[in-house]
């Protein structure tokens, strides 16, 4: 039997026929322009106000002495590569105290979450070791054990290097910080999860490891990034107990010259790797909350 290809519905159009239509089109038009007109908006403003200051920093008395003193390109590329090798070394003390923060502050966390009444003794040093080290100023626990443990005498310690005393007073102030927000990230989870998981037959290690700390990671990742690029910035605060990195490095060739270039320099090279981790912790927030707005519409 065939069929009267004629006398039933017309098959629906291919993808390739489709054309908008000319409501839509003129839409789109509107929404261009519009977008269009807000850059231009937005590029004329900027470029007011930006130029303003310039032209007032530029046109004031002071200009060439502060230009001079702080901007001296000649002077600048001089010291670069002295400045340099100490932000090496910045990098590096980073890599390292990132690396002994992350594996502590999980533990502090861990512990400060759990429910056992066996572990209620940790959980009591490890709130008493958060508020200590997150209340008092990263600058005071730096000089107090960069001071205050060679002092001890302890065999071993007391000759340890303030290279590796300073990263310590980091390590040890940034994880108070870290684990209260790996904390509030497992707090955050929904115990329906925690239920489901233990329904299936999950034991709470496994429980914990495959579907909460999951969750709760990638819910804070963003204020996680914010306290990254806050190590890279006061990593090097360990210039005060005499350690030459970058700022150091900047300090000494200051002194020779009592020209504060090298400063720039320096800041500089720090502004290099935070503008784009900052970006890019700016871009994760932002998925993040259009994940969490998606979420919530479904």
């Amino acid at each position: 039997m065939t069929t009267d290809r004629t006398s039933g519905d017309a098959p629906p159009a291919s993808p390739e026929e489709w054309r908008p239509s000319e409501h839509e089109l003129a839409r789109r038009a509107a929404r261009s322009a519009q977008s269009r007109r807000g850059i231009a908006i937005a590029v004329t403003s900027s470029v007011v106000v930006i130029g303003a200051l310039v032209a007032v920093v530029v046109t004031s008395s002071g200009w060439p002495v502060v230009r001079d003193t702080f901007f001296d390109v000649s002077y600048g590329r001089q010291v670069l590569p002295i400045i340099f090798d100490g932000f090496k070394l910045d990098l590096l003390l980073v890599a390292i105290a990132s690396v002994c923060i992350a594996v502590l502050s999980m533990a502090v966390a861990l512990v400060r979450t759990s429910r056992s009444p066996a572990a209620a003794p940790f959980r009591i040093l490890a709130t008493v070791y958060v508020d200590f080290f997150r209340g008092t100023p990263l600058i005071l626990v730096i000089l107090l054990i960069g001071f205050g443990v060679p002092a001890l005498n302890l065999p071993t310690v007391s000759t340890l290097d303030v290279t590796v005393l300073g990263t310590a007073a980091i390590v040890l102030t940034y994880t108070g910080y870290v684990a209260e927000v790996i904390r509030s990230g497992i707090l955050s989870v929904h115990p329906s999860q925690r239920a489901a998981a233990r329904s299936l037959g999950l034991s709470n290690v496994q429980t914990m490891r495959h579907v909460v700390l999951p969750q709760g990671i990638r819910r804070v990742m963003p204020p996680l990034l914010n306290d990254f690029v806050s190590l890279l910035k006061d990593v090097g605060l360990v210039s005060i107990l005499g350690v030459t990195e970058a700022i150091q490095q900047a300090q000494i060739e200051t002194n020779k010259t009592f020209n504060y270039t090298p400063y720039v320099v320096a800041a500089l090279l720090f502004l290099i790797v935070t503008i784009p981790l900052t970006r890019f912790t700016d871009r994760v927030l932002a998925k993040s909350i259009a994940r969490q707005n998606a979420q919530g519409a479904a």
